[in-house]
């Protein structure tokens, strides 16, 4: 059973996470977004979808009760249910806050509406405000430009789609997922807050399962392939594997189509 996650959760003294209103087989209760720091101007980590009203109205009940506001959102990836609503949380709540996102070069980084700038992080850089820093780690395989960020203040995390807080990610690129779950995992954060789903309190056996997960998984896809033959589509390698799960088919033929699942 999934979770109840609340529209507004005060994780600790310098986190406030706020949920946002596109529940779905992707989004699981909907996607985390996060406010970050102690101080006046804060950090916003992820914006949502485009047009999500209800979303802004809680944010900006938030701002004027705790009276502050933004000096950096920062986006984990480029899908829409992270960046759809930055130009949103901009516009609504002009005060000169800065976007940042790291670089997508193949395909490139489309304009945020409104002409609204977008500032490229570099793996390694720290991004900080009063009362929380956090450190970009470039951590491609979900999408290939993809970050997590570590609160050097606890060594927590937050995870974006690379880890979720219930079931297993769906990924563009095996091997850089991998080698990117490994780093995490030499992070050994102390809990992880995720982009979906919530907060792992115990993330270390967590992020284990996800790589032995995933070698499963290619151990069995080497394995049909080795006994059917090679000349298989990624449909019957899907319905032999996951037994026709309907979540799964519909992901294929919606043309997401991740190297492996």
């Amino acid at each position: 059973m999934a979770a109840n996650i609340p529209p507004v959760s005060r994780l600790s003294s310098r986190l406030i996470r706020v949920l946002c209103s596109n529940p779905g087989p992707m989004t699981l209760q909907g996607t985390n977004t996060y406010i970050i720091g102690t101080g006046k101007r804060r950090i916003l980590l992820d914006a949502g979808e485009q047009d999500d009203i209800q979303y802004l109205k809680i944010l900006e009940d938030i701002l004027k009760e705790e009276n502050i506001d933004f000096e950096h959102v920062i986006v984990t990836h480029w899908h829409h249910d992270h960046i759809g609503g930055v130009h949103n949380v901009v516009n609504r709540f002009n005060n000169g806050c800065k976007v940042w996102k790291f670089n997508r070069l193949d395909p490139p980084d489309l304009p945020l509406p409104d002409n609204i700038p977008l500032n490229y992080l570099k793996d390694g850089e720290e991004i900080g405000t009063e009362g929380a820093t956090l450190r970009v780690i470039h951590t491609p395989g979900h999408t290939k430009d993809h970050i997590v960020l570590k609160l050097l203040e606890d060594n927590s995390l937050f995870s974006g789609d690379c880890i979720l807080g219930e079931g297993t990610a769906v990924f563009e690129d095996l091997h850089d997922y991998m080698n990117s779950l490994r780093r995490i995992l030499e992070l050994k954060p102390t809990c992880i807050y995720p982009g979906h789903g919530p907060v792992v309190e115990n993330p270390l056996p967590k992020i284990e399962y996800y790589i032995n997960h995933r070698n499963k998984r290619e151990e069995e896809i080497l394995r049909v392939l080795k006994e059917k033959g090679t000349k298989m589509s990624e449909m019957d390698l899907v319905k032999i594997i996951y037994i026709v799960s309907v979540f799964i088919v519909s992901i294929y033929q919606n043309n997401y189509k991740p190297d492996y699942l």
